[in-house]
């Protein structure tokens, strides 16, 4: 049998889901086929075993990950997604499912996913990059020049709506929309107490629709999945705390639509450099049609009513079977 070892929980604001993520994994997991270790991460960052309904403290981390044959980090957010955890993995020389530790850092980092996107000529909206520094804002322009943040600089590049996101943040955690000048203001504020980093977007009105990347002997791209939020956008308790949002497979847009998003979401990953899975997320504006990238997800939400294994589903392939391929080129 395979020694699996599957990390969760974490220290970041996705805590909660991961831990909703894992048990679904640990349910449609082979039990004839793998040994399942739970290791699970506290909101302080202390490890430990679960063996059952019992917690166990882990002592010596290294010798515990050392004997596994393969880790699968479902971990959402900071310390989990950004690269810093494959970094240890890596070198413990631990095979493990997802990206690496580049295309984990950098698509954690909306920023800099942005920068890599426009230098391969992915379209996306026009976007600010705003740092705060020594409890002071500072808009950071695209040639690395630090200026005095001003709300007019922001207004004579982008229109109303825009929505203002932390740089390193997932599930909608620390997003707002702003329509005016006092909602931009709080929304900065807002942002700025999950990272330092903050992006403001011009916003897009439309559709919201998403793509999974699966690579496994060759890069296999889904069809693409359209988000109905019960929000006005597909905020945090949209996706996880209000059963009125749905999902459709395949969305309701043109075939020729289906096929450049699948082919952005490729270039996508391979991009950012990317490696096992990821969840590419996409606008279609109404006005013009025209479709533009929102984000990457290096380790999209495993539960039972996440977006990435329900497009793989719809391909034929079980969430049993889709673990099994994680797992196995994890392996490889």
């Amino acid at each position: 049998m395979i020694k699996l070892g599957i990390i969760y929980g974490g220290t970041s604001t996705e805590h909660d889901i991961s831990e909703m993520s894992a048990k679904s994994v640990i349910e449609n997991l082979d039990k004839e086929k793998y040994e399942i270790h739970e290791l699970f991460i506290n909101r302080y960052g202390k490890w430990f075993e679960c063996k059952g309904d019992k917690k166990e403290e882990i002592y010596n981390l290294i010798w515990t990950l050392k004997d596994l044959d393969v880790a699968f980090p479902v971990l959402h957010g900071k310390g989990g997604e950004d690269g810093t955890i494959q970094g240890m993995l890596e070198m413990l020389e631990i095979p493990y499912v997802g990206c690496g530790v580049l295309s984990s850092s950098i698509g954690m980092d909306k920023v800099y996913t942005k920068i890599i996107f426009e230098r391969a000529g992915i379209p996306q909206t026009p976007y600010i990059y705003i740092k705060k520094k020594d409890d002071k804002f500072i808009i950071v322009n695209e040639n690395f020049d630090e200026e005095e943040f001003e709300i007019e600089k922001i207004l004579s590049k982008l229109k109303f709506p825009m929505f203002v996101k932390p740089s390193n943040s997932g599930s909608s955690v620390g997003v707002k929309k702003a329509t005016n000048n006092e909602e931009l203001k709080m929304a900065i504020m807002n942002a700025s107490q999950f990272d330092t980093k903050i992006l403001v977007e011009q916003g897009v009105i439309g559709k919201e629709v998403e793509c999974a990347v699966l690579d496994e002997d060759e890069l296999q791209v889904s069809t693409v999945g359209e988000i109905m939020p019960a929000e006005e956008f597909y905020s945090f308790d949209a996706k996880y705390n209000i059963p009125d949002s749905k999902t459709i497979i395949p969305a309701k847009i043109t075939e020729s639509q289906i096929e450049e998003i699948r082919k952005l979401a490729l270039k996508a990953f391979r991009a950012i450099d990317g490696k096992g899975l990821s969840r590419v997320d996409f606008f279609i504006e109404n006005e013009t049609n025209k479709i533009y990238i929102n984000e990457i997800n290096t380790m999209p939400g495993f539960t039972k009513i996440s977006m990435y294994p329900k497009l793989f589903e719809a391909a034929g392939i079980s969430y049993s079977e889709l673990l099994d391929k994680l797992i196995k080129n994890a392996l490889i």
